[in-house]
């Protein structure tokens, strides 16, 4: 006879029924906490839908005010800005031209949203480069530190006078923090949040990103980008940009990146976010497709365990149509 289970040690009590769970639940998602990644094509007169990563699209100007607007209804926390010019350099001149494609758009959905979503922009040049790497080259092709944080500088300013309301540095260049940081309060732009991509690793699951942005990259980021054997350097990367001024401070990838996530929120002193990246996107809705998982429950947990992990706010491909589904759920 199999013995009972002591009634003191029973916790499928408190998983009964859905009301049940849902008072017990110790994480939960909300819109606010999400940021929609979008990317803006210059050129382009109609939306270019991107191949590896199913139900997202390069945006012309109209259509990204448009899917601004959507983000702002379905009370989501921020949108990401990428930009995609149509022509490049080794310099990546385009990323501080006030006419170039990324401050362009900028501009237009502040200009459309104004203060309803925390409008962010990505600061990098590899989308910018003609050869696809985060910063300037020297002649033997090594990417130049300290050369590349000049640039990082002037295409702060030129983002913080578009109206961006937060800057993503996510180059990996050491010192980039305090260079952005001290660019802006020498122009006064102090209220311009930096989020500093402090642990972001070289991954392979970048793969449908560079088709999203053209990405001229031949070869890869390991000279920069973090190692992905390494676990602990993240805590050293987190810790200086903090001392550099980061407002908020990110883990990328996510999902694959979950120890780091949990070991960053545990001891950082600004927020945490996490950026559950196109890889990602692109292989729950592989699998989805083919019916081999239940979409709907697996972005829902996917996005669930990043937030369970510690992220205070995540990156998503999926932010608004998640949003909509949470306000299902209410």
């Amino acid at each position: 006879m199999t013995t009972p289970t002591p009634g003191r040690l029973r916790p499928r009590r408190t998983r009964r029924t859905p009301a049940m769970r849902r008072l017990t639940a110790q994480t939960r998602l909300h819109p606010a906490d999400l940021v929609l990644p979008l990317f803006v094509r210059e050129g382009l007169d109609a939306p270019r839908p991107i191949t590896s990563m199913p139900g997202v699209q390069q945006h012309t100007r109209d259509s990204l005010r448009r899917e601004a607007t959507r983000a702002a209804e379905a009370g989501l926390g921020g949108v990401m800005l990428f930009g995609v010019p149509a022509h490049r350099d080794a310099l990546g001149t385009g990323a501080t031209d006030p006419d170039g494609v990324l401050n362009v758009a900028i501009a237009d959905v502040v200009a459309e949203v104004g203060d309803a979503l925390v409008v962010q922009a990505d600061l990098c040049l590899d989308e910018f480069t003609d050869h696809g790497h985060c910063g300037v080259l020297t002649p033997q092709g090594v990417v130049d530190n300290d050369a590349t944080l000049e640039r990082y500088a002037a295409m702060a300013l030129a983002q913080a006078e578009a109206g961006a309301h937060l800057l993503g540095l996510s180059g990996m260049m050491d010192g980039q923090t305090a260079a952005v940081r001290d660019a802006l309060d020498t122009a006064g732009h102090h209220e311009v949040a930096v989020l500093a991509y402090a642990a972001k690793y070289a991954s392979a699951f970048y793969g449908p990103f560079r088709e999203a942005v053209e990405s001229q990259l031949d070869g890869d980021r390991r000279t920069y980008q973090m190692d992905p054997a390494n676990r602990r350097e993240a805590a050293r990367e987190v810790a200086t940009d903090i001392a550099e001024g980061a407002d908020v401070v990110m883990v990328k990838p996510a999902m694959s990146y979950l120890d780091v996530l949990a070991d960053v929120a545990a001891t950082a002193t600004v927020p945490v976010w996490a950026y559950q990246v196109s890889g990602e996107y692109a292989m729950i809705e592989a699998a989805s497709a083919q019916g081999w998982i239940g979409r709907r429950g697996a972005v829902t947990e996917s996005v669930l365990s990043i937030r369970r992990a510690g992220a205070d706010a995540v990156l998503t491909y999926w932010a608004t149509e998640l949003a909509g589904w949470l306000a299902e759920e209410r």
